[in-house]
């Protein structure tokens, strides 16, 4: 048996060489054509124009093998350059077979088990779903049937003269173990169309996974009146256990242009049955001159999980957070940005849970601000209702600053939540927002603060039927 060592660098360097050679001769004969075929006869007789005729004819015949000979030496340079190639990648294969032997038996393994899924179902058994590509708004592909991630959406397309910005792709969705793949970002915008929507998060597996989140919505850049994309929405935990997806964030809108949209967020996803906590709400993009919307935490697990915070919201609502299931608490009502309303706390779970902080007004600067959410309530038997959230300030003259939230109620054992503060002006008011009651056994909450003259005081929420004092009644502000 006969043994053969090559070595791809030797081999390439000798290709190299050839093609220096090669080109050598080239020049050289390309230089001799013009004084070899194209003789002048020495004198005027029929023996000098044979000799001449003679000899052009021999250098165009050698012109001719020439060609051919250099044909034949770029072929064989290409040869030997796919040989050094080819000597190259086997090597490579040999050295990441010899430094990890698992690795290429356990593709060689996985291939043969997914090959029957992937032609009767397109989908393999175990392994990732494949991504979107950029800029098609493309689906993520599903993972394993039993076990696998789902491949993130592709980025929408961006906008083309009058046609708005795609719409990001959707995540793919698991199987029975494996998260969500992400949605994609919607399409940016041109000054004469809109963004694209973010793409929804996919399922988390059957069984366990998480929602994936969703794709941020597409920024507007232009100077008319358009606007920037929504965010998607997460995607759920639909098996027994796994948290939802966060919502996609809003995309930014031109400043200071009346009528651009800012985006509004996508709503978070929910959580598994058993445990899992609700995905995040997105937050409004924080441009533009029509209000963007924040978006709602997804509920938590049926079980047990907290309920997911909301999002912000610019000029418009904020998300209001998610409620819980049997155990957990509620979420955080998303805190407005720029007079926006702060979104309301969401319910603790009914066995057991406190309710979510309502979220705080925004400030403005133009109108007044805006006002603090209320406080979520303690639905079952222990927990206590959360804070009212403050209400937002404003810089305006002649504007009030927003009222505080109100406070939640407390569950069968448990203390209602304290009111939120009216938000102060330069010379108008904001009252403060009501305590929330206790049911049973617990004490009333606190009444907010109010701010500016003639102003109404939060007024505390009421004891425990058996046990349990009221709630002081708030400040007069300045």
């Amino acid at each position: 048996m006969s043994f053969v060592i090559a070595v791809p660098d030797v081999v390439s360097a000798a290709a190299t060489d050839l093609a220096g050679v090669g080109s050598t001769l080239s020049q050289a004969n390309s230089a001799a054509a013009a004084q070899t075929t194209q003789l002048v006869a020495a004198g005027a007789d029929e023996v000098s124009a044979a000799v001449a005729a003679f000899f052009g004819a021999h250098a165009q015949e050698y012109q001719a093998v020439s060609a051919g000979a250099a044909t034949f030496h770029q072929q064989f340079v290409q040869a030997l350059n796919a040989g050094a190639g080819a000597y190259a990648s086997a090597e490579a294969a040999n050295a990441a077979a010899t430094a990890n032997p698992w690795q290429v038996i356990q593709q060689d393994l996985l291939n043969a088990i997914n090959t029957p899924t992937e032609l009767l179902l397109q989908r393999p058994l175990i392994g990732n779903g494949t991504n979107g590509l950029p800029g098609t708004g493309q689906n993520g592909g599903a993972g394993g049937i039993l076990w696998g991630n789902g491949g993130n959406g592709g980025s929408g397309a961006a906008a083309v003269g009058s046609t708005n910005g795609g719409t990001g792709g959707n995540g793919g969705a698991a199987g029975l173990f494996g998260h969500g793949g992400a949605g994609g970002a919607g399409g940016v915008s041109n000054v004469n169309a809109s963004a694209g929507s973010g793409g929804a998060g996919g399922a988390g597996g059957l069984l366990w996974g998480n929602g994936g989140p969703g794709g941020a919505g597409g920024a507007y850049n232009g100077a008319i009146v358009r606007g920037a994309g929504s965010g998607g929405a997460g995607g759920d935990a639909v098996g027994l256990f796994g948290h939802g997806g966060a919502g996609g964030a809003g995309g930014l809108a031109t400043a200071n242009v009346f009528g651009d949209g800012a985006g509004s967020g996508g709503h978070g996803g929910h959580g598994g049955l058993l445990n899992g906590n609700g995905g995040a709400g997105g937050a409004a993009g924080a441009q533009g001159s029509v209000p963007g919307i924040g978006g709602d935490g997804g509920a938590g697990g049926l079980l047990s999980g907290n309920g997911g915070d909301g999002g912000g919201g610019f000029g418009g609502r904020s998300g209001h957070g998610g409620n819980a299931g049997l155990i957990g608490n509620g979420g955080a009502g998303g805190a407005g940005g720029f007079g926006a309303v702060g979104g309301t706390g969401g319910n603790g779970g009914t066995l057991l849970g406190n309710g979510g902080h309502g979220g705080n007004g925004g400030q403005s600067d133009v109108s007044d601000g805006g006002p603090g959410g209320a406080g979520g309530s303690a639905l079952g038997l222990f927990g206590h209702g959360g804070d009212g959230g403050n209400g937002g300030q404003s810089a305006a003259a002649a504007s009030n600053g927003g009222q505080g939230g109100h406070g939640g109620n407390g569950a069968v054992f448990g203390g209602g939540g304290s009111g939120g503060n009216g938000g102060a002006s330069v010379g108008g008011k904001a009252s403060g927002g009501d305590g929330g009651n206790a049911q049973f056994v617990g004490n009333g909450g606190a009444g907010g603060n109010s701010a500016g003259a003639g102003a109404s005081l939060g007024q505390g929420g009421n004891g425990g039927l058996l046990l349990g004092i009221p709630g002081p009644n708030g400040h007069a502000g300045p």
